[in-house]
């Protein structure tokens, strides 16, 4: 199997979501790369709010 170029993978935001919603639980997920993080139970309006700021915040996710 040929090896895929995944140059782009990078640039997908990935959004944390976990029931740990201290500040030292956002922190580590941030530490670990996560653009963001959502406290579960999901607030439809916080995850929708949270998607767009990610996407906006560099172009992430915009076509080209």
């Amino acid at each position: 199997m040929a090896k895929k170029n995944k140059a782009d993978a990078a640039r997908i935001p990935i959004i944390a979501m976990t029931a740990n919603a201290f500040a030292e639980d956002i922190r580590a997920a941030e530490e670990a790369g996560m653009h963001a993080h959502i406290a579960k139970p999901v607030d439809v309006n916080v995850m929708m709010q949270t998607i767009g700021a990610v996407l906006s915040r560099d172009g992430a996710g915009a076509e080209k």
